[in-house]
């Protein structure tokens, strides 16, 4: 499979649907599948990114470099 670099715009929508698909009763493994990345990756996309904005990611990007 070929590696993909998700831009903080791209992984918030991805955790916001997330959210959704969990509030429907799905599990861990149902939402991964449904936003297409592994487990590992979501949860460490969740505790990075989990309750920002796009506009608070495009900053926290901005202030790394």
């Amino acid at each position: 499979m070929k590696r993909i670099r998700h831009t903080a715009e791209q992984i918030i929508r991805k955790l916001k649907t997330a959210k959704q698909v969990i509030a429907q009763g799905k599990t861990v493994a149902d939402v991964c599948r449904a936003i297409e990345v592994t487990q590992l990756t979501y949860h460490r996309w969740n505790q990075q990114y989990g309750g920002m904005q796009a506009e608070e990611a495009k900053r926290l990007t901005q202030l790394e470099m």
